[in-house]
């Protein structure tokens, strides 16, 4: 923002507002509450034309995590939506490879798929709209097209020569007729389409009520023609990855049939007057948690000048993703240290550590009994060359930028997938941040027309790790959404972006900006973004860059010239390049709100 000039209104309305990275899953959300339905069908039916919208960001194999607030109940729940690791995966199978770090594409990566029996369980649950209703628009999109936006279009550019060499499905889809996709040309996924109107019409076939019928479709993908064809396509498909090989992967039926999506409890810390929800330690959600209460122990005056704003919020960023990677895992495997991380007793030992210069060291906490010794030094000197990065499509897709260093690839700073928030006139709330199964990181199923995801290539192959690969643990993923309660336990803010590491990052920004300096949510988005990738990055090759600092260029150029002479390692990134924050809110009146990143040109808030 500059000058009080805002690039997109101010929504407010009083029946229901849906915010989401693609403007045709924000007004799919809205849809949805027109036709009698509630947050949560809005979400789901959104979450669904997401995967056609944007299949470069995700697909009906990746995964979700879903944060829902039940107005009735005022009851705040977490959906896991992450699958875990096959029961093939082992360290062991990967070491007799000879494969040292679990690859960023291919089948070998492929986790559980969540993302489809996560959303059936909210549906099941809480919605109101049957099955048909939520899906239709998805299929349609699916058949009749979605219009290619530039993002897109590069994206497929970029993967153009690998699908037709090695992922010749995959071409068949996003290459039509062997071309490039023109921008604003409508592409079309008719396989997907088919696959959606089959799961469909066997969860009808009952003639039972909508909850049975969700229940038929949960079966279908998990032990039907769904779980059929992934397993077959992991037996007999072998197919190149990043590792420069040609390999098959590790998913049968059985790990399918007997996987679910479930609920949790939260972590969930006091900020600022309000309560600020995360999911748990399978997700890196509590280092905005453990940031807050850094920021807390420093106190407000350290975020009042433009150039203490970015210096503090960094530096308590390297301290919280340092303890990441040193203690989080899947909690139902790893014995996480939350009582410590999460108390202001912690945050105050270590704000010590927040000085009036950029500390680029590695500097973990140190809790007795926990812990793992990351090797920071490894990290920071990876390199890639030219022939390992042709195989594209690791991390997060879409924001990619590479660092080079006397013209060797040094890395790939990643990050993007899609975000979807929406509250109804009853103020129940959904955020929700699908990913994984994009069309960069796998090759097409081609009964289904879709592909698996890749997520495993964030556990690590070194079994002190609390991310350490096992049969049945869930890899530790990026994505990140968040709900804000008011002091009663009514929901006040569901809020998240894409991002990969840098998800916890923006919305930290963010809700520092608007619940602590007072911006509104739309001010707040549009401030510049910033990102620190000091720590090493969640996707392969999993690098580190001490002491990388990147804000947008419409900071001062005496805020520039003050952080690099306090030792941050700065990159001024394009104006309007960073932060893809998108938010809905419910006012102290009962009239909400809702607000978009004008990042990227796809994002859009809407509501009445």
């Amino acid at each position: 923002m500059q000058d009080g000039f805002l690039t997109r209104p101010n929504i407010s309305g009083h029946f229901g507002v849906a915010a989401s990275t693609h403007w045709l899953a924000a007004q799919t959300a809205m849809r949805m509450l027109e036709l009698g339905g509630n947050a949560f069908d809005a979400a789901v039916a959104a979450g669904f034309v997401l995967q056609v919208a944007e299949p470069h960001l995700n697909g009906p194999l990746g995964e979700v995590p879903i944060l829902l607030h039940d107005a009735a109940t005022c009851e705040t729940r977490v959906i896991c939506g992450q699958g875990p690791a096959p029961k093939k995966a082992t360290i062991d199978f990967f070491r007799d490879q000879g494969i040292e770090q679990i690859p960023g594409t291919g089948l070998l990566a492929a986790a559980v798929p969540g993302a489809f029996d996560a959303w059936m369980l909210m549906l099941r649950d809480y919605g109101k709209l049957d099955l048909e209703t939520v899906l239709s628009p998805a299929v349609s999109y699916a058949e009749r097209g979605i219009p290619v936006m530039p993002r897109l279009a590069n994206s497929i550019a970029v993967m153009q020569s690998w699908f037709e060499n090695h992922w010749r499905e995959n071409a068949k889809i996003y290459l039509p007729k062997g071309d490039l996709p023109t921008i604003g040309s409508l592409l079309k996924n008719q396989n997907l389409a088919e696959t959606w109107k089959r799961v469909l019409s066997e969860a009808k076939a009952a003639r039972a009520d909508r909850q049975v019928q969700i229940e038929n479709a949960r079966a279908t993908w998990k032990s039907g023609f769904v779980a059929e064809a992934i397993g077959t396509f992991c037996a007999t498909g072998r197919f190149r990855d990043v590792t420069g090989h040609d390999n098959g992967g590790l998913i049968t039926g059985d790990d399918l049939t007997e996987w679910s999506a479930h609920y949790e409890n939260p972590a969930s810390i006091e900020f600022a007057g309000k309560r600020i929800v995360k999911c748990g330690s399978w997700s890196q959600g509590p280092v905005l948690l453990q940031s807050m209460r850094l920021i807390e122990a420093c106190g407000t005056e350290a975020l009042q000048n433009e150039t203490r704003f970015y210096h503090t919020v960094t530096e308590a960023m390297k301290l919280s993703y340092a303890d990441r990677e040193t203690f989080y895992g899947d909690q139902d495997f790893v014995d996480v240290p939350f009582e410590v991380l999460l108390s202001k007793e912690y945050a105050a030992q270590r704000a010590k550590q927040i000085g009036r210069r950029a500390q680029n060291g590695w500097q973990p906490g140190q809790i007795d009994g926990f812990g793992y010794a990351v090797d920071f030094d490894a990290a920071c000197n990876v390199t890639l060359d030219e022939e390992t990065l042709s195989a594209l499509g690791v991390g997060e897709p879409t924001v990619a930028k590479r660092h080079s260093t006397e013209g060797k690839i040094k890395a790939i700073t990643d990050g993007d997938t899609c975000h979807i928030n929406v509250i109804d006139r009853w103020g129940n709330m959904v955020a929700a941040t699908p990913s994984g199964g994009w069309m960069e990181s796998s090759p097409v199923i081609p009964e289904l027309g879709f592909c698996l995801g890749t997520r495993l290539q964030m556990m690590r192959l070194d079994e002190r790790a609390p991310d350490a690969l096992a049969p049945g643990k869930r890899p530790r993923t990026t994505l990140s959404p968040t709900i804000v309660l008011n002091q009663d336990g009514t929901g006040y803010m569901a809020c998240g972006t894409p991002g990969g590491d840098k998800q916890d990052q923006w919305q930290l920004s963010f809700l520092l900006r608007h619940l602590l300096l007072g911006m509104e949510p739309q001010q707040a988005i549009e401030e510049p973004m910033f990102f620190s990738s000091h720590w090493p990055d969640s996707f392969f090759p999993r690098q580190a860059f001490p002491g990388k600092l990147t804000i947008e260029g419409r900071i001062s150029d005496q805020a520039a010239d003050e952080l690099c002479t306090l030792g941050h390692d700065l990159e001024i990134a394009p104006r309007w390049s960073d932060g893809y924050v998108t938010a809905s809110f419910r006012r102290p009146d009962g009239t909400l709100g809702c607000a978009a990143s004008p990042r990227g040109q796809q994002a859009y808030a809407v509501g009445r």
